[in-house]
């Protein structure tokens, strides 16, 4: 049938040119904006996983730049650490000059004099240290062990035929700590105050041994101590008994640094700042006692034996301080660790990312071609449809 009323071939001609004009804009949009998906039409489930994993990559990115300023923090304390050193090392270069009976007491008192100084600066720089505002050095970020006796697990508790006889809490962040068991397994789980916990093995501890449980992941060690020897499920009921199921820390607890984009208790790094006060026995313990009086300048090196016992102080000030700088050494070691795994971690996840958001310029660009040859060839196709409708006018002609 002819008709010029309707013409289908031209319907069906801007139909399809259309749709290749639709097609056409979305592959334009892929190619100026780089992405394969711009929008969740584009591919739902794409776009849902790439999401997530730009969580994750910018999560990684921050965690790395907080593991980095973990590692300035520790260096600043160990800057200051280091110079305190100098400082026992000239106060033990003082105490064996001394302990030479060749000074009388107006030169003992003049070394005293010093000392005192000394002392008084290994404060000062202990309580001046601190990074945006965290005092690194007065013992302020690291956790105590709290808690009584009678209701908590403290030193000395027993715990079934065991005793605990070390409890360290240093790394812990501060609140309470509860113990659960699974007799079946034989794991002991430890949860902290902010729902984070670790789950770890208990074993039986033989006759005259010994056995550390080690909550790492929380900043948490208990040694347990037995003479008869002790069995894993006793342990494990002991520890989950209503006496002794808790751990209570106290203070301001350790350095909590962020270094995962999660939050497990594996994303979370404590490390602690304990006190190296020169006038602290929590710090390096330079106190009166064991043969030392710091009353005054005149009785600190009154005489040879006091002197001798000055010395004494200060190699045990400074193996404290040894070990305390040790601990800050090997926290930024493992620090500096964690930077490369989440560098690699980023590195890998961005282009996961890529695969599945970037768009393929090379693909696109041959489908551009081929979209633009149907836009060419739909507009010549309509063209001629449109004009179709004027051979029924030659019947009209005669």
């Amino acid at each position: 049938m002819s008709s010029i009323v309707t013409n289908i071939a031209a319907l069906n001609g801007n139909r399809n040119l259309g749709i290749t004009n639709a097609k056409m804009g979305k592959v334009l949009e892929k190619l100026s904006s780089g992405y394969r998906i711009n929008r969740a039409a584009d591919d739902a489930a794409g776009l849902g996983i790439s999401e997530k994993m730009r969580a994750q990559i910018r999560g990684t990115t921050q965690a790395i730049r907080n593991a980095k300023d973990g590692i300035s923090m520790i260096q600043t304390a160990e800057g200051a650490m280091d110079e305190i050193h100098s400082i026992l090392q000239r106060m033990r270069e003082l105490g064996v000059q001394a302990a030479n009976d060749t000074y009388d007491t107006a030169a003992r008192t003049s070394i005293g004099t010093e000392l005192i100084q000394l002392r008084q600066e290994i404060d000062r720089i202990a309580n001046a240290t601190n990074f945006n505002g965290q005092n690194l050095l007065t013992g302020a970020l690291t956790g105590t062990l709290g808690g009584t006796s009678a209701n908590d697990l403290v030193v000395n508790d027993a715990v079934g035929n065991a005793i605990a006889t070390e409890i360290n809490v240093a790394g812990a962040k501060p609140g309470t700590y509860t113990f659960t068991y699974n007799a079946t397994t034989d794991e002991l789980t430890l949860t902290g105050p902010n729902g984070q916990a670790q789950v770890i093995t208990v074993s039986a501890i033989a006759a005259n041994g010994s056995q550390t449980l080690n909550f790492n992941q929380l900043g948490i060690s208990i040694k347990l101590a037995s003479t008869a020897g002790e069995t894993a499920d006793n342990i494990g009921a002991a520890l989950t008994a209503a006496a002794d199921d808790t751990i209570v820390v106290t203070g301001s607890g350790a350095a909590a640094l962020q270094v995962g984009a999660n939050t497990t208790a594996y994303d979370v790094m404590n490390v602690s700042f304990n006190d190296v006060r020169a006038t602290q026995s929590t710090g390096l313990n330079l106190l009166s006692g064991g043969g030392v009086d710091w009353t005054s300048a005149s009785t600190i090196v009154a005489d040879n034996a006091a002197a001798q016992a000055f010395i004494d102080q200060i190699d045990a000030a400074i193996t404290t301080l040894n070990t305390r700088r040790s601990d800050l050494g090997a926290a930024q070691n493992r620090l500096e660790h964690t930077v490369n795994s989440l560098g690699v971690a980023v590195e890998n996840l961005t282009a996961s990312e890529s695969r599945i958001r970037d768009a393929d310029v090379a693909e696109l660009s041959s489908e551009l071609a081929s979209k633009t040859i149907l836009q060419q060839a739909g507009v010549a196709v309509l063209a001629q449809a449109n004009q179709s409708a004027q051979a029924v006018l030659s019947l009209l002609r005669g």
